[in-house]
């Protein structure tokens, strides 16, 4: 037990990552059913889509569950108006200011993380009341930070900063990456990628198998002058790479980029046209899994490694 846990109501301090598109009830309860933390993932929901989500996840485990709400959703009043409804205790924000909705959300009686990729926001969140922070490095698939620092250097930057339980996320998908995790000061971690790629997910088939057969360096951070966000090699992110090494405009950007790529590329499948957003932890992962198999994997990994630390 530790603060996460204690926190959570977890057996192990293991947060499933809100991914749009990849988490919704299968995901999350299966994660919650494994001993960590199941997130649903808001950012791609209807407010009434998650309400169905959220009752479909209570149906299938009795272990505490949470939901990812970026706070520029376009439906942001009325997804928090459902969290209310709905009773949620477990609440991760992205992307966005805590102060918009933490008091609040807290005088509900959720508790509250943040996700941070600087020490600076760090900071910001524990002064805006937040319970946890979750601190993202650039390894993270989808949206990142602008200060494109890795786990291991954010981390104990962060941890020098803040008193709060921090969650490390970005790049880590085995038991010694959560050991490292753990090690530079984190109180537990954070995992998307490898969740995205397993059986429960609710991605593409085609997706989960395409970037199983990536290799190093073949994700990259893109739409620098608009929110960046790391995605898999190609046509489209091929379109994007010569649009910015031209100096092309937000607007032009803007317009390459469309409406609803994430949801072709990771929910439809569409490999040429879609964005394909998924972390660099994805070279880590041979083959599609159950969420109960990798979170054995994870543990035993874990105890595995601090074994080994401990006989040096």
């Amino acid at each position: 037990m530790n603060r996460i846990t204690n926190l959570l109501g977890t057996r192990f301090p293991v947060v499933q990552g809100g991914m749009a598109w990849c988490s919704g009830w299968k995901l999350a309860s299966a994660v919650s059913n494994s001993g960590g933390l199941g997130l649903l993932g808001a950012g791609s929901m209807t407010p009434e889509v998650l309400r169905e989500h959220i009752r479909k996840c209570r149906q299938v485990t009795d272990y505490p569950f949470g939901v990812n709400v970026p706070l520029q959703h376009t439906e942001i009043n009325e997804i928090i108006e459902i969290l209310v409804e709905e009773r949620i205790k477990i609440v991760f924000t992205s992307a966005g200011d805590p102060r918009e909705w933490t008091g609040w959300l807290k005088g509900k009686g959720a508790i509250v993380a943040h996700v941070v990729s600087s020490s600076r926001q760090a900071q910001n969140a524990e002064k805006a009341g937040v319970d946890i922070v979750v601190a993202e490095g650039v390894e993270a698939g989808g949206h990142n930070g602008r200060e494109e620092t890795t786990t291991f250097c954010l981390i104990p930057s962060v941890r020098r900063n803040i008193s709060l339980p921090l969650v490390a996320a970005g790049g880590i998908a085995t038991g010694a990456g959560f050991l490292a995790a753990m090690t530079l000061g984190a109180d537990g971690i954070q995992i998307g990628t490898r969740f995205a790629l397993t059986q429960e997910s609710s991605a593409s088939e085609v997706f989960k198998q395409y970037c199983l057969a990536l290799g190093e360096g073949a994700t990259r951070l893109m739409f620098s002058k608009l929110i960046p966000v790391r995605l898999a090699e190609n046509p489209f992110r091929r379109q994007v790479e010569e649009a910015e090494a031209r100096g092309a405009s937000e607007e032009e950007l803007l317009d390459l980029l469309g409406v609803g790529r994430a949801r072709m590329g990771i929910f439809q499948g569409d490999i040429a046209e879609g964005e394909l957003e998924i972390g660099q932890a994805a070279t880590l992962v041979d083959q599609i899994q159950t969420v109960e198999e990798v979170m054995k994997e994870i543990v035993e990994g874990y105890l595995e490694a601090l074994f080994k630390r401990n006989e040096w």
